[in-house]
């Protein structure tokens, strides 16, 4: 493929989405995107000055097998009704008269829906085409337990709660091989291994890069404990006579001195790059100090909470505002830390489920259904609201109360994996389900 020939591929198209009425229609082309200015933002720190590199050049093999998936989990059910608000539909003004985000005070997508005002960190991502959002996505289990919803989502099995494993450990089992895994190859940010990266493969989590601090579970469902001191391990890996002891250790032992190597106490992200204080962008910018110091990361997982707003959500200020303002600054930050590295990394967002259509007694909202999710990557056809929006008319709602599912979480997980990692086998990644490559938004 020339160059000349790729240009016009990659930035001529129109990908299809739904519009409100459920009729199918063309997104804003990259072409379009060009001609608008967006090239006027590369180099700022905005736009990673990859975006020239793809403009005039095919991306190489090794790119492709450089591909990392980063997924986040929002905790606590956000209320996707105020992140991404349809600022169009009457009816959202009448059932939260005190915490409806105020059409003058939207960042503007696309005629219809608008972000929160206090996500104004994510807006450029979106504008420059590299952030695609997916409202009314959820699953389908109607539950409204957090701990049974999360389970569902982090097992990929909605509804059965005897699945042992999570849905991104079964797509690293069936992916591509990329050569001699990584101790790193999945890793997870915190003391505990969630529940998303437990199963077969090998996956690690990391409470804290400076103190070596870390845990996790090895290939065959083998344990170590979590926040073990890199010290102590040492010491046991090196005094025990017990062989089996030894290899259960062995794959933690070198994470341990990988980490030294890469010596993390000395990291500095990228010129002009702060991240908001907190455990989210402390997470953050150590799965950047993983992703760049090249320790064979494929997969990470964070998660952030306090999203469970059933009291005093607010509006355009308050609760929810500032948990978004932290949320958006911190993969903003993350996002610019990467700098051409971004090109390669895909970036994903999820809840457990969304939050009543109506506001409570509270002024606040209630457990609901369908929620927003986000993709942002290199290879994200962004720029547009992807799926099909099923409306807010009292008629049109969930048990007369929810925001409807119209995307199932596993599609939009399912073409990620599939399209980042490699992992074709989609029956394997999510069994009994309906997610196949003619299931795919064409996100990326």
């Amino acid at each position: 493929m020339t160059e000349k020939m790729w240009l016009t591929d990659a930035m001529g198209w129109g990908c299809e989405a739904w519009g409100r009425e459920g009729r199918p229609r063309r997104g804003v082309s990259r072409r379009g995107f060009l001609r608008g200015g967006a090239l006027a933002l590369v180099g700022t720190s905005v736009v990673p000055a990859f975006l020239t590199r793809a403009i005039y050049a095919e991306a190489g093999r090794a790119a492709q097998e450089k591909k990392r998936l980063l997924v986040i989990f929002q905790r606590g059910a956000c209320d996707g009704l105020n992140v991404v608000v349809p600022y169009a539909e009457t009816n959202y003004y009448r059932m939260r008269p005190t915490i409806a985000i105020q059409q003058k005070d939207v960042l503007e997508l696309d005629g219809f829906f608008g972000l929160h005002p206090a996500m104004s960190a994510m807006k450029p991502l979106y504008d420059a085409g590299f952030l695609a959002i997916v409202p009314a996505a959820g699953s389908p289990d109607p539950t409204r337990s957090h701990f049974d919803a999360q389970d569902f989502m982090e097992s990929g099995t909605p509804g059965v709660k005897s699945t042992q494993d999570g849905w991104l450990n079964r797509a690293l089992q069936v992916e591509a091989l990329r050569g001699a895994p990584s101790p790193f190859r999945a890793v997870a940010l915190g003391a505990e291994l969630p529940r998303t990266l437990q199963g077969k493969a090998a996956a690690v989590s990391v409470a804290n890069l400076a103190a070596f601090s870390v845990g996790g579970r090895g290939a065959g469902g083998g344990g170590w404990p979590p926040s073990a001191v890199a010290g102590a391990l040492e010491a046991m890996y090196d005094e025990s006579a017990d062989a089996l002891l030894q290899s259960e250790g062995e794959e933690t032992f070198e994470a341990v001195k990988m980490l030294r190597a890469a010596n993390p106490a000395q990291y500095k992200p990228a010129q002009g790059v702060v991240y908001p204080n907190g455990a989210f962008g402390n997470s953050m910018k150590q799965i950047a100090q993983l992703l760049k110091a090249n320790l064979g990361v494929e997969a990470a997982f964070a998660d952030v909470g306090g999203w469970d707003t059933h009291q005093n959500q607010g509006a355009a200020n308050g609760q929810l505002a500032n948990r978004l303002k932290e949320f958006s600054e911190t993969i903003a930050a993350f996002w610019r830390d990467m700098g051409d590295e971004a090109e390669n990394v895909t970036l994903v967002t999820m809840s457990e489920f969304g939050r009543t259509a109506r506001q409570n007694g509270s002024g606040g909202t209630d457990h609901g259904h369908a929620n927003v999710m986000f993709v942002l990557g290199g290879s994200v056809r962004g720029g547009k609201v992807y799926g099909e929006w099923p409306g807010l008319n009292d008629e049109q709602l969930n048990d007369g109360r929810d925001l409807k599912v119209t995307t199932d979480f596993r599609t939009v997980l399912g073409e990620v994996a599939y399209k980042t990692l490699g992992a074709r086998r989609l029956d394997v990644i999510f069994p009994d389900s309906q997610v196949e490559q003619q299931t795919f938004l064409n996100l990326l």
